[in-house]
């Protein structure tokens, strides 16, 4: 219980949720790059919350010995966690509904105004696939099913080391 109320005060922890969401980003690439792979509207935004977990590990690493920037960390990695398991849950259903005809993809993403990312760098934010195709799979699992079990991953890790190190704050 010790080793797990520190983490979050380790610097190398969130390094390494930082450089796991990296590589996540970095595979995901390759198979739009090298594989051929088109990212749908959906992926677009599932990689968007592997961006939201990086960015979780980049100011929990600058400032992991700072209440307030591991707050700003838990909030970023919770946000990119659950909401990317809940797109990843929604473009399952897209993906084997028996009436996928009433499903659709956006054209473009639905970013904010003031952050458009896919007009910022559309290499990595624009969105040319279809939501409905299942063009790889592994082990019988579709890309979508894969990215659930990953955000799942950073889900549960949240969900324990977070209330370990506030159960451990209120100790004296």
């Amino acid at each position: 219980m010790n080793f797990l109320s520190q983490l979050p005060l380790n610097q190398r922890a969130w390094q390494l949720l930082a450089a796991s969401a990296l590589c996540f980003e970095l595979i995901a690439l390759y198979f739009q790059y090298v594989m051929g792979l088109e990212p749908c509207i959906m992926c677009i935004y599932q990689r968007t919350a592997i961006w939201g977990v990086f960015l979780a590990g980049v100011v929990g690493s600058f400032g992991c010995q700072k209440l307030v920037f591991r707050i700003a960390a838990y909030g970023l990695w919770g946000t990119g966690a659950i909401w990317g398991f809940m797109i990843a849950l929604e473009h399952i259903e897209m993906q084997s509904s028996t009436m996928s005809f009433l499903f659709s993809c956006d054209v473009f993403p639905n970013f904010p105004s003031w952050a458009p990312l896919h007009q910022w760098l559309p290499a990595l934010f624009e969105a040319s696939g279809d939501c409905g195709d299942i063009n790889w799979q592994f082990l019988g699992f579709s890309m979508p099913q894969v990215m659930l079990v990953i955000f799942a991953l950073y889900s549960v890790a949240l969900a324990v080391v977070l209330p370990v190190r506030l159960i451990k704050a209120k100790m004296p």
